[in-house]
């Protein structure tokens, strides 16, 4: 992977554990690499589904991808607050400018008012089965939720609001947007 440069734009592709494609988004720019994480922002990009289905995004997103973590973040900036969308997820790679990363189904769903709710978990008990997902795996997809709902509770930064308003500050003066 060549370095990234502030304002590089990339795609996303989200892959399920049978290596078909689940879902892409047409555009990520760059923001940040920390240690553990890159940071990347877009707003009213086109999602494509596997089927061909496809959407625009309805509000901006700040989304935290991890090197070595098995989840990733989204902060959507609503207009009536900050929800966090997080997928548990393999870590990601990067390949011909687009970031890859396999989707494990469970995700946790983080509302302005601070409250969390853990989402699809039948979709995971339903793909474990069909796909035959290692006991191994089983245990690294559960520990990544336990892990991810911890560093929420203990206020990690990519859960603060004046944090995410930053980057998507960034973001606005990268793309020149009002």
């Amino acid at each position: 992977m060549n370095k990234l440069i502030m304002g590089d734009k990339l795609q996303i592709q989200c892959y399920k554990h049978n290596g078909h494609i689940h879902r892409a988004w047409d555009e990520a720019i760059f923001l940040e690499e920390q240690k553990d994480y890159l940071v990347f922002a877009n707003n009213k990009t086109i999602v494509t589904k596997a089927e061909g289905i496809t959407w625009k995004t309805k509000e901006p997103a700040i989304m935290y991808f991890f090197k070595d973590k098995w989840f990733n973040i989204i902060a959507q900036l609503k207009k009536d607050g900050i929800y966090y969308y997080c997928n548990i997820a393999s870590p990601f790679i990067i390949e011909e400018n687009t970031i890859k990363y396999i989707d494990y189904d469970l995700d946790l769903r983080v509302f302005p008012t601070g409250q969390y709710k853990v989402l699809d978990r039948m979709e995971y008990n339903y793909h474990k089965k069909i796909m035959n997902y290692s006991d191994d795996l089983d245990i690294v997809i559960r520990s990544a939720l336990n892990e991810l709902i911890k560093d929420y509770e203990k206020g990690s930064l990519m859960f603060s609001n004046e944090n995410n308003n930053c980057y998507y500050d960034l973001y606005k003066s990268l793309k020149k947007i009002d």
